[in-house]
């Protein structure tokens, strides 16, 4: 069957509007649907998804991210110090992405689905926030505080060299496969570094857009950017980013958990096996 150009952007708007309402139901993005269903659904070239990906990631983290910062939750000093590494890993991950096959591009893409599916799965448990620093934390005046319950709350920080370090991986991985790394970039500062929950994802959630920008450049160059797939693309995730944060408050967050995991697992096994089987 033959589409019109009217009827492909509207098919694409749709699928994107139901990637953005996913996303902003669990906290992971659109990025790690778009990708996928602009491939698979509708046969576009695996780097010209990513580079309508990245311009998405860019659009919908720069909304969140501005009201996070003003509401005290994002840590200026941390994620500015990250973002080095990220926009680093960035380019790195952007200049692979030209010169690996489309093929070995899906097959870890599909990986890191896989990885995606297995941790939005898990229930999300604040843990009580770390009083100590490190010593270089404190150097770097990275300790900071957080709104609880309408109280600022001190939080201290450690292992900022390993924070450091997956902050690079998140963004290979970023520039690579067009996603925002939010799952990779919350580990780092969730896990390795000890902030509270909240303040992970809301410093990641600054993080992404500028992550995301580095590697858009360099797609951008490469002529990997078409409009005429990004627009419908963005405005579709961005009006499902707001419609699933309204109804986020309504719904069960363990249903959303698992409907979520089940559609990004799929999507990861059709990623890995047409890329094994050389078909995209």
């Amino acid at each position: 069957m033959h589409l019109t150009i009217i009827q492909f952007t509207g098919f694409l708007f749709a699928g994107a509007l139901a990637a953005g309402f996913l996303g902003a139901l669990t906290g992971l993005g659109g990025g790690v649907v778009i990708v996928p269903l602009l491939t698979i659904v509708f046969g576009v070239d695996i780097r010209y998804a990513i580079g309508a990906s990245l311009i998405t990631v860019i659009a919908t983290s720069s909304g969140a991210a501005s009201a996070y910062v003003r509401e005290g939750y994002s840590n200026i000093r941390i994620g500015m110090l990250l973002e080095i590494a990220t926009t680093i890993g960035a380019l790195v991950g952007a200049y692979l992405g030209g010169i690996l096959s489309p093929s070995f591009i899906a097959i870890i893409f599909g990986l890191v689905l896989v990885y995606s599916a297995y941790l939005s799965s898990r229930p999300r448990a604040e843990h009580a926030p770390a009083h100590t620093s490190d010593s270089l934390a404190l150097r770097l005046k990275l300790p900071s505080s957080y709104p609880v319950k309408g109280e600022m709350v001190d939080y201290g920080v450690h292992n900022v060299p390993a924070g450091f370090g997956l902050m690079g991986l998140a963004g290979v991985l970023s520039g690579l496969l067009g996603i925002g790394s939010g799952a990779v970039k919350v580990l780092a500062m969730d896990h390795a570094m000890k902030l509270p929950f909240k303040v992970s994802t809301t410093t990641s959630n600054f993080m992404i857009g500028v992550t995301a920008a580095a590697s858009a450049g360099v797609y951008l160059h490469r002529g990997y950017i078409d409009p005429l797939l990004a627009m419908p693309v963005v405005l579709g995730v961005l009006a499902g980013s707001l419609t699933g944060a309204k109804v986020l408050g309504r719904s069960s967050p363990k249903l959303l958990r698992i409907v979520f995991s089940i559609v990004i697992f799929v999507l990861a096994i059709e990623m890995i096996y047409n890329g094994a089987t050389g078909r995209i």
